[in-house]
């Protein structure tokens, strides 16, 4: 639901009535992953998407009938002869979908606003829904932030809120979205309670170093892939805003000095372009030895193993120099610079999501890496 946050916090704020659709759990070819979501208003505007296109029409409906009803209910669609072509799913997926109507009244309202405005204001954030357990509990939320403060309850017992308060935390600490079993005996509830968790935090870091034509491409890319884009250079006539108008910040320092006067996370990637040993050198000295999610440096093969020559003798470890993605991106046969900012964001997508990077016609391995399972294949369901 978070995906859309921008148009669902501007229909809260002009207290307009709402339905949200929001992918709970995946099994098979499933198109989209949890927390992807579609709304529907009270004059019938749709946002968002749940399937790419696949059972849009009959969510649709179900919002509708959730905004007529009032209630809160999860709903599966999946592939068979007899509903392929009546719904669409036809790539052999699994969808779970809670479809939940959102009104100013409602027990949910003030956790789900609250939500929605973080997310909207960029700020860092996770909701947490009951997807399963107690009937009166279906669609209860509440929000965490990360100075622990929390909006809403799950209608429960207290312990039941505390678990979810713990549980909510720390998927946001890892900015996750996911779902939670809290067993009955830490429900309190008389039986297990399951919960989406959908963490708001601001975009993932990218940083290119070295402001060459090629970082133009990859800058363009890395914004498309939903980073916050920084261009660091020590030349000022080449950091410049004219030649990098879709950098979030461009910064005029040495690259080694810039990153270490930043705190970055495990999802932030660096793409070293700088293509000279006075630059990366002592650049990939310090980035090999982050905690952070990519460190990507251009080059030869002849220059990748002279800079592997010259980062062992200022000292890094073997496990150090494994991390090193270079010569960087995968082989795609680029030479444009455009070409070459598709073969790195590849890469980096590959590096996140487990990907090999291999062709998939005639290939057995998943199309996706990372879906969470069904909720049947989290545990038995109980709801109506």
């Amino acid at each position: 639901m978070l995906d859309i946050a921008d148009e669902l916090h501007r229909w809260a704020r002009q207290g307009r009535p709402f339905a949200v659709a929001t992918v709970v759990a995946t099994s098979g070819s499933a198109p989209r992953q949890p927390g992807a979501a579609l709304a529907v208003d009270s004059d019938g505007t749709a946002v968002g998407s749940v399937s790419g296109g696949c059972v849009e029409g009959a969510v649709y409906e179900l919002c509708q009938e959730a905004l007529r009803t009032g209630e809160t209910f999860l709903e599966r669609f999946g592939y068979s002869d007899e509903d392929a072509f009546a719904v669409g799913l036809t790539c052999g997926g699994v969808l779970d979908i809670l479809i939940t109507p959102v009104r100013r009244e409602a027990d949910a309202a003030a956790a789900v606003t609250a939500a929605l405005a973080a997310a909207a204001s960029e700020e860092a954030a996770a909701l947490a829904r009951v997807v399963r357990g107690p009937a009166h509990l279906l669609g209860r939320a509440l929000l965490v932030r990360p100075d622990g403060s929390v909006t809403g309850t799950l209608g429960g017992p207290p312990e039941l809120d505390r678990t979810a308060v713990h549980e909510t935390r720390a998927l946001l600490d890892a900015g996750r979205t996911a779902t939670v079993e809290i067993g009955a005996d830490g429900s309190r509830c008389g039986e297990p309670v399951l919960l989406l968790v959908e963490s708001a935090v601001p975009a993932p870091r990218m940083i290119v170093f070295g402001a060459i034509d090629f970082a133009a491409a990859l800058v363009r890319a890395g914004k498309f892939l939903g980073h916050h884009v920084t261009v660091c250079d020590a030349r000022p006539v080449f950091a410049t805003r004219a030649r990098f108008p879709d950098a979030d910040e461009i910064v005029v320092d040495w690259p080694h000095r810039y990153l270490e006067t930043q705190d970055l996370d495990a999802r932030t990637v660096l793409c070293v372009l700088t293509h000279d040993a006075k630059f990366d050198v002592p650049l990939l000295e310090r980035a090999l030895r982050l905690p952070v999610a990519y460190v990507g440096a251009m080059g030869s093969r002849r220059t990748h193993l002279d800079r592997l020559d010259r980062l062992r003798a200022v000292g890094l470890t073997e496990l150090e120099l494994n991390r090193l993605r270079s010569p960087i991106g995968l082989d795609l046969g680029a030479r444009t610079p455009e070409e070459t900012a598709l073969s790195i964001a590849a890469e980096i997508v590959a590096n996140r999501r487990g990907g090999t990077g291999a062709p998939l016609t005639g290939a057995h391995t998943p199309i996706h890496h990372d879906a969470p399972a069904s909720l049947d294949r989290i545990g038995p369901a109980s709801v109506a």
